[in-house]
């Protein structure tokens, strides 16, 4: 896997050479990952909303009783495709953008899952407010909504899930 890391790393970095004097390389680097794993993400959300759910109310039977719990599609949707672009979108900022840090794999992964729990939320109440109140499309209300929790992820990932010692040495 590190290999891979490897190879996306070095693609990336041969698109940076035109923007070395404006954005730092590890920004470039966020925004590579985080883009291409944003894209990914609403790729997916698009097939499983429209040709997996299929528009339609998807029931649950909760085990052991005699109540159904029923999810919108577009939720439904984004319940689907949240763990595969999570532990995607970790590995693309664990091994290509946050590649400094030496705080334990699995703490990183707690944190790092806490983080896009927030953003998870932020899209579950996004996405219910944009189409069952505002009236607005699934799909673009999702890429609005995913837009607004890069910037909010992009410092939380920084500075608490992949921080380095110099930066918590500075912070004392």
């Amino acid at each position: 896997m590190n290999k891979l890391a490897q190879i996306i790393t070095k693609i990336i970095d041969f698109f940076y050479r035109p923007f070395e004097k404006r954005i730092p390389r590890q920004l470039f680097r966020y925004a590579a990952c985080g883009g291409g794993n944003l894209v990914l993400d609403w790729i997916l959300y698009f097939i499983t909303y429209n040709f997996i759910v299929g528009h339609d109310l998807v029931y649950f039977h909760l085990p052991f009783t005699n109540y159904h719990l029923c999810i919108t599609p577009h939720i439904a949707a984004l319940c689907i495709v949240f763990p595969i672009t999570l532990l995607t979108g970790f590995w693309l900022q664990k091994y290509v953008t946050f590649t400094a840090s030496k705080l334990n794999g699995w703490r990183q992964l707690g944190r790092y899952t806490l983080i896009v729990i927030v953003n998870l939320l932020i899209n579950y109440y996004g996405l219910k407010l944009c189409v069952e109140t505002m009236g607005w499309y699934p799909t673009p209300s999702k890429i609005v909504i995913t837009l607004l929790t890069v910037v909010i992820s992009y410092f939380c990932q920084k500075y608490y899930t992949f921080r380095v010692k110099t930066q918590i040495a500075n912070n004392k």
